[in-house]
């Protein structure tokens, strides 16, 4: 794990010298054909030589979820684990880790003839939220009356399940069922890694960023609001492709939501439980230490 920019897939690649492993990505961006530059895909050469599982899987017209994320990743890891090797997972979707280490709450799905009933017998937001107050003020209290669409989530699974949200999201189900060992790669520091970001978006843009982003655009069947272009960098340079923005605007909107992006994992990975620290500036020290650490679990390679 680790925030973006600080070199974990590299870092996996150099590992593969070093252990038995297998790679699965964990990145919500990376799950899609033809967007390489921007996610800072491994290169066609490295792929090549180190195959990722979970790359290259969905077109970008195509949605993920984190379910699926959960099922594809334990069917890949028994995979792995029965051919003999180690599973490593590597990427920064924290909620990704969180789903297949955790397990996912069992939720019905939505139904479009509940949602417009709800909405039928209320008329506005605060009405809506009012009538979440009633059937689960837990959830009332956790979501907030603008955020409509949780809302109207909220109330949907108690009317198709007649259970709240409150009491089925503490029901897992699919726990890991397999002992982890949890490594961050950690930047010396974040003006370290703020200048990373900026570096790699400098070659992005040199590398055809635009070009490819280009591409999509014209394909005609895209939109802004997929899961796809949502991703950072391909969202806002769509938006200079729709004259919305001029070019510097839409360099400033990549870096800051690429800061925000680094500063959302960090919190992530300050509340996560027996995580050990590597270096990103030694690589050969961070091996050493996940080596020293399969040792003392007496694992045997």
């Amino acid at each position: 794990m680790g925030p973006t920019a600080c070199g974990k897939s590299k870092f996996a690649i150099y590992l593969r010298s070093h252990l038995p492993i297998e790679l699965i990505s964990v990145d919500s961006a990376l799950i899609y054909r033809d967007m390489n530059i921007g996610t800072s895909k491994p290169s066609f050469s490295d792929l090549s030589n180190h195959p990722h599982h979970l790359l290259n899987i969905k077109d970008p017209s195509e949605n993920y979820s984190v379910a699926e994320f959960q099922r594809d990743a334990l069917k890949i890891i028994i995979n792995i684990i029965k051919s003999g090797k180690i599973p490593c997972l590597v990427g920064g979707t924290m909620f990704y880790y969180k789903a297949l280490l955790n397990g996912l709450s069992i939720l019905p799905e939505s139904n479009v003839n509940i949602r417009k009933y709800i909405l039928q017998e209320n008329y506005n937001k605060n009405c809506l939220h009012d009538k979440l107050k009633i059937i689960d003020p837990i959830s009332a209290i956790r979501i907030h009356p603008n955020d409509i669409q949780r809302v109207l989530r909220a109330l949907e699974v108690f009317f198709i399940s007649g259970k709240t949200l409150t009491e089925l999201t503490q029901n897992k189900s699919n726990v890991f069922p397999y002992n982890v060992l949890q490594f961050a790669m950690m930047p010396p520091n974040k003006k370290w890694l703020y200048n990373k970001i900026k570096i790699r978006l400098d070659h992005m843009l040199s590398s055809g960023f635009q070009k490819e982003v280009e591409k999509l655009y014209y394909r005609g069947d895209l939109n802004v609001e997929l899961q796809s272009i949502r991703c950072i960098g391909y969202r806002q340079m769509w938006e200079y492709l729709e004259y919305k923005t001029s070019f510097q605007e839409m360099l400033y909107k990549i870096i800051h939501a690429t800061k925000k992006l680094a500063k959302h994992q960090f919190t992530w990975l300050k509340k996560w439980k027996d995580i050990y620290i590597l270096d990103n500036q030694d690589f050969n020290l961070s091996v050493k230490i996940i080596l020293d650490i399969l040792k003392k679990i007496n694992y045997i390679l």
